[in-house]
């Protein structure tokens, strides 16, 4: 645009974030569970959102300008707070788009309540229920974690490799857990496999020994703890042996993070379990980049990164950061066919986009949205081994 047209449309500008070409500042809100049960593993994913949005910054051929980003506290848990702060975000703040929440209770309150209200473009790098798959979202919600309903299919086929045929079950009882529980459930006995019982236990617990002691009587060759590595799974898990009650166990995506054997001791090694991950070469150098920016490629923070890089190459795309307008080019930009982008190649995808090429965004996590604009979902086995995470498989 040139210079004399911005000079006398100067006003114009300024009070619409969607007028294409312009140099206002686009806002991103990042709301993830900052405090709560899973805050240890939102350190990354924040970081690796702002990961992807100072690199396009850096970059300088977004068509938009500069980008800023505005932080916000969903707890996780506490669905009033999540609404109240993306409210604030969207209202106050005035943010173009959202990346997040975490938690998928959380994450239906904040879209159903406020998003699709507003017309907000959502994307989640780490809420996994399957009921966001069908929610009314007006095409606004979008995923770049898999949906449990896949990740059932994945608990299901490492018990059942490594022998196991009967299990019991605990989830936090939010949509999450019981979403994740259900899924894990029906797949297991699908394959033949008994589960003794699948029962819900209240994060921010003191004491977890009745839910364990029912879970003992029941019976089962192995836990599975559908619940929060900060909170009620690792109450589950401490109380299970402190009795003597289990002493293997199956840890799901939300149980999943450095933390957790740190806490727990040696008695969590031989632990098993999944978590979204891939060993693809955007993963690689995704990992490359956190190190060198201060922080670890965590659980979900890859995920997080490509939320953010999704938002903004859709902007590019469309030609508007309206996110009624760009909503319709995430998946476009997400899928093939077109070049590939990887992490640390935005400028390139910022580039192409303006030239009017298609791309095809892999990013950190293989990216490919499939469905109503979810991850199709890929796993990193691990078992905890000498007091850490060690991948063993990807899936």
């Amino acid at each position: 645009m040139k210079k004399i047209l911005l000079a006398t449309t100067a006003s114009v500008v300024l009070a619409s974030n969607a007028f294409a070409g312009g140099h206002s500042t686009v806002n991103i809100g990042i709301i993830l569970g900052f405090t709560g049960p899973i805050e240890s593993l939102t350190v990354d994913m924040g970081a690796g959102a702002e990961l992807a949005i100072s690199e396009v910054n850096s970059a300088g051929n977004f068509k938009f300008g500069e980008i800023a980003s505005t932080r916000a506290d969903s707890t996780c848990i506490d669905s009033a707070a999540a609404t109240a702060a993306t409210e604030r975000l969207i209202t106050a703040d005035k943010v173009n788009a959202i990346v997040g929440g975490d938690c998928s209770g959380v994450t239906t309150a904040m879209l159903e309540n406020v998003a699709v209200a507003n017309g907000t473009v959502m994307i989640s790098p780490s809420a996994t229920s399957p009921a966001l798959s069908t929610v009314a979202d007006d095409g606004l919600f979008f995923r770049t974690a898999p949906s449990d309903a896949r990740q059932g299919e994945i608990v299901r086929d490492i018990l059942m490799e490594q022998g196991y045929k009967t299990i019991a079950i605990s989830y936090t009882n939010n949509d999450y857990g019981k979403g994740l529980a259900d899924s894990i459930e029906a797949n297991f006995k699908a394959a033949g496999g008994t589960v003794t019982l699948n029962a819900s236990h209240e994060d921010g617990k003191g004491d977890y020994g009745a839910e364990v002691a029912a879970l003992a009587q029941a019976g089962g060759d192995i836990l599975v703890v559908a619940g929060y590595l900060n909170d009620g799974g690792k109450g589950i898990i401490m109380s299970a042996l402190d009795t003597g009650a289990f002493d293997n166990f199956y840890l799901p995506d939300g149980m999943i993070g450095d933390s957790l054997p740190v806490d727990i001791g040696p008695d969590l090694d031989g632990a098993i379990g999944a978590v979204p991950g891939t060993d693809s070469p955007g993963a690689a150098t995704f990992s490359e980049m956190a190190t060198a920016s201060n922080f670890k490629a965590g659980p979900f923070a890859a995920e997080s990164y490509d939320a953010a890089a999704l938002i903004m190459l859709a902007m590019q795309a469309s030609g508007s950061n309206d996110s009624t307008v760009f909503k319709s080019h995430v998946m476009d930009v997400a899928n093939a066919p077109g070049v590939q982008i990887f992490p640390g190649q935005l400028a390139e995808g910022m580039a192409l986009l303006e030239a009017g090429f298609d791309i095809d965004y892999v990013g950190a996590s293989a990216v490919e949205l499939v469905g109503s604009g979810e991850s199709a979902g890929n796993y990193r086995e691990i078992v905890v081994q000498g007091g850490k995470n060690t991948t063993v498989k990807y899936r």
